[in-house]
């Protein structure tokens, strides 16, 4: 059947792909001028499986607090007058309780776990190349109380089929030897040797273009979805809007709402409300002047909450969140923060003068796990709301959706809609 896709990031172009395979005729529509410009455009670049604790958790109101007022903190709530923010901070702090954090923390990491073999596959059959290397994810700690609290929750992923390992000081050179310059003392490391990293961006591009080669998917761009036609129980087509103001109708069997950090916006029109807010999140793209010194391994360090991956010829510096409503301005603190945590870990080897600097916004759901399935309207479907996870669960839950909207069951245990 004919389905529409609004939303060209990764998650819809990942969506598009499996819809088509699945034998739909498939339609995508963004705002945007191409694929992959708004949280794909230049995230963390991490597969990072190995990261399933959603941010609602145990220890998270205790380090909100502790962060208030700092223009540096990993996390900054800027305090607005803004009811939909307070409303999601709330059930935020509901999904902090332990059994929520368990169960929220399984759904991401079966996703995710599928969704990395899902990518393997696809880049496999199609060849793709986005700068991925598949060299796995060193999480370093910094502090040893938050080290020994990273253990105990390796004994959760590893009941669930993660592989990962803790490392001693020697292992942790050896894996990525560019830390031998550090300055910080490194207490201990966890490593995901099956975690990947890669450009979302680049990947994006080159899976859009797989989807028209080989299933014929049209991509519309500049057109974005304003409203909704039908009746109580289905949607009989969506009102759209071009750069030029002109106004159409698309029409579809079906429809699958990708549109990240402003799926509620757009679904408000129908009287749907999803709990997905922007979460702005910081990077840096910085080259890299001499490779020996440059970590070859994506890192994350856990403590100074920035991952780095390595693309190439340049090395993604990418963390902070900040809930600010849809700014995206360049705060120059954060960004500075992110450097100077990264100097003290790399401090040669990079050309930080020069870094990129670009701010995107996560769409974030109060407990971490993606809204993922059927809506009340029988023929629209939600496929949003991944967070910091959006890269390395786009292509199971661009899996899954396909699945649902053909009537399959899917592959995977997860709490689907």
């Amino acid at each position: 059947m004919k389905t529409l896709v609004v939303g060209a990031g990764v998650v819809g172009v990942t969506t598009a792909w499996f819809l088509a395979k699945r034998g739909h005729q498939v339609e995508v529509i963004d705002r945007d001028s191409s694929s992959g410009l708004g949280a794909s455009y230049a995230n963390g670049g991490q597969i990072s499986v190995s990261q399933a604790e959603p941010w609602s958790n145990p220890g998270a109101p205790l380090k909100v607090l502790k962060w208030l007022g700092r223009e540096d903190a990993p996390l900054l709530f800027r305090m607005r007058a803004d009811l939909k923010q307070w409303s999601w901070g709330l059930r935020f702090l509901l999904e902090c309780f332990p059994s929520k954090t368990r169960q929220n923390m399984l759904d991401i990491l079966r996703l995710g776990i599928y969704s990395r073999q899902c990518l393997q596959e696809l880049r496999q059959s199609e060849g793709l190349e986005y700068h991925q290397v598949t060299k796995g994810i060193l999480q370093i700690h910094t502090d040893e109380s938050e080290f020994a609290a990273a253990n105990l929750r390796l004994t959760s992923l590893l009941e669930y089929g993660l592989d990962m390992s803790v490392c001693a000081a020697d292992e942790l050179v050896r894996i990525e030897p560019a830390l031998r310059q550090s300055t910080v003392p490194i207490v201990g490391a966890t490593y995901a040797a099956d975690d990947e990293s890669g450009d979302a961006h680049v990947f994006t591009r080159e899976l859009e273009e797989a989807c028209k080669r080989r299933y014929d998917v049209t991509f519309s761009y500049d057109t974005a979805a304003i409203g909704f036609l039908g009746s109580n129980d289905s949607i009989g087509g969506i009102r759209t809007r071009n750069k030029e103001g002109e106004v159409a109708v698309k029409v579809a069997d079906a429809y699958v709402i990708a549109t990240g950090s402003v799926t509620d916006d757009v679904l408000r029109p129908l009287g749907l409300r999803v709990p997905i807010f922007p979460v702005k999140g910081y990077s840096l793209t910085v080259p890299v002047i001499d490779p020996s010194l440059a970590p070859q391994v994506c890192i994350t360090d856990e403590n100074g909450k920035v991952a780095m991956s390595r693309l190439g010829n340049f090395l993604r510096l990418a963390g902070t969140a900040e809930l600010n409503g849809y700014d995206v301005s360049i705060n120059e603190a954060r960004c500075a923060g992110i450097v100077n945590r990264v100097k003290k870990l790399f401090p040669r080897g990079m050309d930080y003068e020069n870094a990129r600097k670009w701010a995107g916004l996560r769409p974030m759901t109060p407990s971490s796990v993606p809204l993922i399935g059927r809506t009340e309207f029988g023929n629209l479907f939600i496929n949003a709301g991944h967070g910091t996870l959006g890269w390395t669960l786009s292509c199971g839950s661009g899996s899954a959706i396909a699945d649902i909207v053909s009537g399959i069951k899917p592959e995977i245990n997860f709490s689907f809609l």
